[in-house]
């Protein structure tokens, strides 16, 4: 019995694999599945990811790590993705993820002291009608200025810490 998922979802997935022709199609369903159950995907999820897949580790693996949005170390409990595409950028996106650096006091990748926030750049989030933008969690949100910004943190960590 797995600790990453429960059997119950196991079985789940491992039942929708076996009923496709291609069970590879289902990699990001189930590294979702592991990631949302502990916040991240460890390297025993990738090889219980293949099992249920019937797949090499090494083939999950090649898709876990092309997706910027599964997560193969620990990161805070809210994930902020700042749009680095030509769009948010010209529109003002360096100085967003700036000011967010600056505001969380982390680096590109780091995580905060409290555990709540991670920064990350990331490709093209589709809000480019809202440049610049960003995304906390699964939200996104557009037009940035610090003011936004701060009253987006200050939402996100009361929702965190009720």
């Amino acid at each position: 019995m797995s600790k990453l998922l429960p059997q119950k979802t196991i079985e789940t997935l491992t039942a929708r694999a076996a009923s496709l022709a291609h069970p590879r199609e289902m990699v990001i369903d189930v590294l979702r599945a592991v990631q949302d159950a502990n916040g991240w995907v460890p390297d025993d999820g990738v090889e219980l990811a293949a099992s249920i897949l019937g797949l090499s580790p090494l083939q999950v693996e090649e898709i876990a790590t092309f997706y910027d949005k599964i997560y193969r170390r620990p990161v805070g409990k809210r994930v902020i993705h700042v749009c680095d595409s030509i769009c948010c950028w010209s529109r003002g996106g360096e100085e967003v993820f700036g000011y967010l650096r600056q505001k969380l006091g982390v680096a590109p990748g780091e995580t905060t002291k409290d555990g709540c926030f991670t920064l990350l750049p990331t490709c093209c989030l589709g809000a480019c009608g809202e440049a610049p933008a960003m995304t906390v969690g699964l939200t996104t949100y557009g037009n940035l200025t610090p003011e936004r910004i701060d009253a987006i943190l200050d939402q996100e960590r009361k929702d965190l810490n009720p």
